[in-house]
Order: structure tokens, then C-alpha cells, then sequence
């Protein structure tokens, strides 16, 4: 069950849901183009159908550890997939992402680079005046189309962009990181009037007017980095400006925080996807941790570093329940937890196997440290039979044993093991925006550190006494990891290429991909970042 709202809301209708099925089959080339007769683009015959088609374009793209996910997680600090065996191995696939020693062929980035720049073609049929889309699709369109533009700046640095009715034979244009800016930032204020107006609820999985002001706050909060120069302060009211647009809509911080990641009604959540969240829970547990749905086990990946385990309040030597850390951190628990006992996080979720257990109970939340445990509260075993207990050093990316690194969940199977809502936005991160806007110059008559404790105490982490920009950056992690923001975060803090864990400092071109090959090939407009 969800805990208590920091403010009262209106719970909205029914769910909605999406139906129409698509085919998502991706060519390996940024010279997307519609092949239609020589009388020209006439417009998208069915813009309901459409729009549909590219809301299961976005759950398919975030239904997975790879690609944008990866790119942004695997990169930083935050996450790292050491190869057991031969286990996520991969040829190297992962280990260049954490080293920082990818190249333009990397299959995380093309894909990436097709699936965003195909969302973006898509979504300008649909806005195209030939489609006589009304004026709540084309909102919807542009917003969705400002949403993968803005990955495909973010990540790349440019942006290819063909017209609807270019042919095959005509050669995108590209445009550059500022003129993207520009032209993100224009679809999202065209798009801004005529977005549903909704609250916390059913309705926040489709685009609406807060998930336009949170991308249009973090737009303005990294757009130093985007265009160059210093943080403006001008930039920075403006940060606080969307954000408080946010607020305006009732949405607002909760308590309970593992409680925001279930697939029900919160304050928090100001958009979402319908996708399964399984690659979340299940590509780091071990293959003898299982639930309902998933009794196979885990995929025993990906882990986090001990200096960011570090991060979170608690003692160094256990993360079982109630030994004094901070609730973000989580907790592994001694046993199940029986349906009649259950309370606190596990109160209200699912026994569909009706063993009288909650399902995955005896799975921690947060970071996953130390001894496992079953059901009857007997000790996990790795596949050799010993006791599964998860350290927080790893030896090396290569070479590991089952149990080594702290495990990360968020959404956890007591849920459902795949269960279908993905955060996208959050408040939480809209709430740090606005404190770090205001610690950058922006005017306001509340304080950074006023924010950042608000938050701190809300999630039963000890108030701290002062802000730095490190300070910011940590309470960041903190409350967002494995929300796809850590490696924007790093390198808007000036930290993306220093070095961690397994990663000597790499060179400064690293806070930009490369273009991948193929799109080089295919599109002489582009031009490789420096660096590659």
C-alpha cells in the first residue's frame, strides 16, 4: 500500500491503457523515411492508431537493461555488470561502458541512436498538417518527439532531423546541440497549452502538462552544458518556475519510499510507462532468488560500487531491517513475511502462489548486502552450496565469484515480478532541481539546504548542517539511483570523468557518444564528436 500523501490529492479515474500493437523492427540507419507513393506524404491515415503505436514504441525502448539504460547507469559511478563465469560477458559489451572505453560500435549506442531518431520521424508524421491531427495529438506528439529529441542531444551532441516528405535519396540535416535546444524547448511550449491537465494518477502514463514542466526544468537546468558557458541565473528561476508549475498540480514528496515504485497511485509520480519493470528487478539478484512468476531466479549482473553503497546512513557491517539507516538504503530481511504479519512495505502486496508468504519476501529492497535468506529463514546458497552473502568489494570486472557486489532493487517482486509501471518522472528529482537551481543563484525565498532537508528527514536520513555542490550530487544519488539520471548528473557536477572504482579518469570527449558508424555512413551531414 502506498504510505501517507505530503499532500492531499485528487485520485483520478480509471486506468487507461493502451492497446494497439506495432511493429518495432529497427533499421540500422538514422536516414529513417517513410516509403509511400511519389504523390508524397499525405498524412497518417489514423493519428489515434499512431499515437498508440508510439507510446509502445517507448514501453518496448525502456523495457530493457541495455541500450538508454545502460548508457546511462552502466557509465557512471552507480552501476557496474562484472562478468561470473562467462556470465555477462558479452564480449566486453558492459565492461567498456563502466571503463569509459566504448567506441562508435557499440550496439547499445546504435540502438539508442535508431530508436529515438525513429520515435522522432514518427512523431512528426503525426504533427505534419496533413495528418489533421487536433490539437491535444499534435500536444502529445510534440511532447513525446521533444522526450527522444532530447535523449538524442543529450547523449550525441547532434541531431539529425528529415522532413516528412524527404525521399530516401535526401540526407537528413544535423542539427547542433543548440539548435536542438531550441528546438526541443519550442515543441514543449507549443505543446504546453494543450496537454491534459492531470493530477497524481491514473492518467500521468500519457504526456500532460507536469511531465512537460519537469522536461522543460531539466532542460534548463543542464543547459549550460547543452549550449556552454556558466549556470545562468536566469536559467535557474527558471528551473524553479516549472517546478513550482508541478507543484501547482498536486504533485508533492511522499513518504514511504519504496512504496512510490509500486504500480499504484502516488504524489510522486508525475509520468509513467506501462512497461514491465522485470529487467530492474530480476539483472541483479542470484539465480537462486526467485518469486512468483520468475522461479527460475535472477540474472545475477549488475551490482553497485562500494563507494556508492557508502553514500546512504546506516552501519557498515549489516543492512538488515531496523539497524538504523536511512530508509532509502533499504533492507535485507531475516525471513519471509506472512501475509497476516505483514506490515510497513510488504503490507497489501501479492501471494499469488497463496503459500501464505508475501511474494519475494525474503527478498531485500534498496541495496542487498550480506546474508540472504529464504522463506522459513534458512540461508540462501550460491550454486556451489555455500552461504549467499553479498559483499560490497568486487576483485575485478572479470573473475568474480556468485555473491560478489551489493545488489540494487527498487521495484520489487512482491509487486509482481514483471509488473507494468515504469517512473519516469519523479517529484522527488523535480524537488533537488529546484534546490540545486537555487543553490546556483536562482531567486527564491526558501533555501537549498531547507529543500534537501525536508527530503533528508522525510526519508529518515539525519538534516546536514551545509550545502556544497557535492552535498547536492550525493543526496542526488541517493534518492535517484537506478533512475537513469546518475551519468547527467556526474557530468553536470564535473565529476563524469574522474575516476571510480575500476575506472581510471578518462578523457573530457567521454560526456558525449560517438556517432555510431552506420549513421556516419548513411548521413554525410553528421560529423564525428571529437575524441573518437
Amino acid at each position: 500500500m502506498k504510505n501517507k500523501f505530503i499532500k492531499s490529492v485528487l485520485i483520478l479515474g480509471a486506468i487507461l491503457s493502451i492497446t494497439a500493437c506495432t511493429d518495432l523492427e529497427l533499421e540500422e540507419t538514422d536516414s529513417v523515411f517513410r516509403e509511400g507513393s511519389d504523390d508524397g506524404f499525405s498524412g497518417v491515415s489514423d493519428v489515434p492508431s499512431a499515437l498508440a503505436n508510439n507510446y509502445n514504441a517507448l514501453r518496448d525502448q525502456m523495457n530493457t537493461q541495455e541500450n538508454l539504460y545502460a548508457l546511462q547507469e552502466v557509465t557512471s559511478d552507480e552501476m557496474v555488470v562484472p562478468t561470473r563465469g562467462t556470465d555477462w560477458g558479452d564480449n566486453g559489451l558492459w565492461r567498456t561502458l563502466h571503463q569509459h572505453t566504448w567506441d562508435p560500435n557499440h550496439q547499445f549506442l546504435l540502438n539508442t541512436w535508431n530508436n529515438n531518431n525513429r520515435n522522432v520521424f514518427n512523431l512528426s508524421e503525426i504533427i505534419a498538417p496533413e495528418s489533421n491531427a487536433n490539437p491535444e495529438q499534435i500536444a502529445e506528439a510534440k511532447f513525446l518527439r521533444a522526450f527522444s529529441m532530447y535523449w538524442v542531444m543529450d547523449l550525441f551532441g547532434q541531431v539529425p532531423f528529415r522532413e516528412v516528405d524527404q525521399g530516401a535519396d535526401e540526407n537528413p540535416i544535423v542539427m547542433t546541440r543548440d539548435e536542438a535546444f531550441d528546438f526541443v524547448m519550442t515543441d514543449i511550449t507549443d505543446a504546453l497549452p494543450d496537454l491534459r491537465e492531470v493530477g497524481p494518477g491514473a492518467e500521468a502514463n500519457f504526456a500532460n502538462k507536469a511531465a512537460a514542466h519537469y522536461l522543460m526544468a531539466k532542460l534548463y537546468l543542464n543547459k549550460h552544458i547543452y549550449v556552454g558557458g556558466e549556470p545562468a541565473v536566469e536559467d535557474m528561476n527558471q528551473v524553479i518556475t516549472h517546478v513550482e508549475a508541478i507543484e501547482e498540480l498536486g504533485f508533492g514528496l511522499q513518504s514511504g519510499f519504496f512504496e512510490i515504485f509500486e504500480p499504484s497511485v502516488d504524489t510522486e509520480t508525475i509520468w509513467f510507462t506501462t512497461t514491465g519493470v522485470g529487467s530492474r528487478i530480476w539483472n541483479g539478484l542470484h539465480y537462486n532468488q526467485g518469486a512468483p512468476g520468475q522461479d527460475a531466479g535472477g540474472w545475477n549482473g549488475f551490482s553497485t560500487l562500494a563507494e556508492f553503497y557508502d553514500l546512504f546512513e546506516g552501519p557498515e557491517d549489516t543492512n538488515h531491517p531496523n539497524v538504523g539507516q536511512e530508509e532509502r538504503r533499504g533492507f535485507v530481511p531475516l525471513e519471509g513475511t506472512t501475509v497476516a504479519e505483514a506490515e510497513g512495505f510488504f503490507e497489501g502486496n501479492n501471494d499469488v502462489d497463496d503459500d501464505g508468504f508475501i511474494d519475494g519476501s525474503d527478498i531485500g529492497i534498496g541495496f542487498l548486502y550480506g546474508q540472504q535468506h529464504e522463506l522459513d529463514g534458512s540461508e540462501t546458497v550460491d550454486r556451489g552450496g555455500n552461504p549467499l552473502f553479498y559483499t560490497a568489494e568486487l576483485p575485478a570486472l572479470v573473475g568474480n565469484p556468485d555473491n560478489t557486489g551489493v545488489r540494487v532493487l527498487k521495484y520489487h517482486p512482491s509487486n509482481g515480478s514483471y509488473a507494468e509501471h515504469m517512473i519516469l518522472f519523479r517529484f522527488a528529482d523535480a524537488h533537488l532541481m529546484k534546490a540545486e537551481a537555487i543553490h546556483r543563484g536562482a531567486t527564491s525565498e526558501e533555501s537549498a539546504l531547507e529543500l534537501i532537508n525536508e527530503l533528508r528527514v522525510l526519508r529518515d536520513a539525519t538534516p546536514i548542517s551545509a550545502i556544497t555542490d557535492q552535498e547536492i550530487l550525493d543526496e542526488r544519488g541517493r534518492e535517484l539511483y537506478n533512475e537513469m539520471w546518475r551519468r547527467q548528473d556526474l557530468i553536470r557536477f564535473g565529476q563524469f570523468t574522474q575516476e571510480w572504482g575500476f575506472k581510471p579518469a578518462s578523457e573530457e570527449h567521454r560526456v558525449l557518444f560517438p556517432i555510431p558508424t552506420t549513421a556516419l555512413t548513411s548521413n554525410p551531414n553528421l560529423e564525428q564528436n571529437e575524441g573518437y
